[in-house]
């Protein structure tokens, strides 16, 4: 069963700029979506990781994709992050984003306590069948401690909802195992910016990125000339962009992009706590990509 993609390219995993006091600053939010289109990002991927959406309440969540959705107009895909280890917190989510006329959903694997592969298979079900438009799964073991396997990426696919997986797994044998499981039945999406060319020769259909914060043309591009026939081209442009990647996870995301953000003239706050600024070294570190990159004079 072939599957639309939600968005071909690459889809920005957009900050959330916070307020002083650690509320939402919708103002500069509405900014940055604006600048994002206007630069080439293929879709907006709204409360993700690097939406800090972990520390948001369902409210403050639900209230972030409406106004992404009301502020992208369908210019271009709007993905909702609604994803729990709680089945059925993450039902509400997924049937509130999808209220909020999210164009798809984000759904991490349960973190903490886990679950097994069977597990996995009833909780994304569950969830998607609550939400009721196109999900992409997002597998990235090192945050969640568990792994969606390409067995149970299959059994996924043929679910008619379930349409992608943001693979941030690292393992590159292994997104091949999922894109020879399940062919066109889903839609793979680099979920690691250093690996954006390799999943794309894999038969992915592009990235969702933390490094489009910063330099959203630079990884349309690079995805474009894969999609136009130009693997040279790609291929600079993905070497082009491994400092800013570096730089980008040198600290816990979204601490070092929330900390460009700034320098950059956007006005994104700072992250919530459990999570700080950046160390010395690591500031330095990401001033000197910036630099390197032309983005900061």
């Amino acid at each position: 069963m072939m599957k639309k993609p939600v968005f071909t390219g690459a889809g920005v995993a957009v900050i959330t700029p916070m307020h002083e006091n650690g509320t939402i600053n919708f103002d500069v939010l509405g900014q940055i979506l604006e600048d994002q289109i206007a630069r080439g990002t293929d879709a907006i991927v709204i409360c993700g990781t690097t939406g800090e959406c972990s520390t948001m309440t369902d409210a403050e969540q639900l209230s972030a994709i409406k106004f992404a959705v009301d502020t992208v107009a369908h210019r271009v895909p709007v993905v909702a992050g609604a994803g729990s280890n709680d089945t059925a917190h993450g039902c509400a989510l997924a049937a509130g984003a999808a209220n909020c006329g999210a164009d798809a959903l984000l759904m991490v694997t349960p973190y903490y306590n886990k679950t097994s592969q069977a597990g996995l298979i009833a909780h994304f079900t569950a969830m998607a069948e609550a939400g009721g438009i196109p999900v992409i799964l997002y597998n990235v073991p090192s945050r969640t401690g568990v792994n969606i396997k390409p067995e149970t990426a299959q059994k996924l696919s043929e679910h008619p909802l379930i349409n992608g997986i943001k693979e941030a797994s690292g393992n590159i044998a292994q997104v091949a195992q999922i894109a020879a499981a399940c062919g066109d039945a889903l839609n793979i999406y680099s979920g690691n910016d250093d690996q954006v060319l390799p999943l794309l020769s894999l038969g992915g259909k592009g990235v969702i990125s933390v490094v489009s914060n910063i330099a959203p043309t630079l990884v349309h591009d690079c995805c474009k000339a894969w999609f136009d026939g130009n693997a040279a081209e790609a291929r600079r442009l993905q070497l082009e962009m491994l400092p800013l990647c570096d730089a980008m996870f040198c600290d816990v995301n979204p601490i070092p992009v929330k900390y460009a953000m700034n320098l950059l003239g956007w006005d994104a706050g700072k992250c919530r706590l459990p999570l700080v600024e950046p160390g010395d070294a690591q500031k330095a570190k990401i001033e000197q990509a910036l630099r390197a990159c032309g983005l900061l004079q």
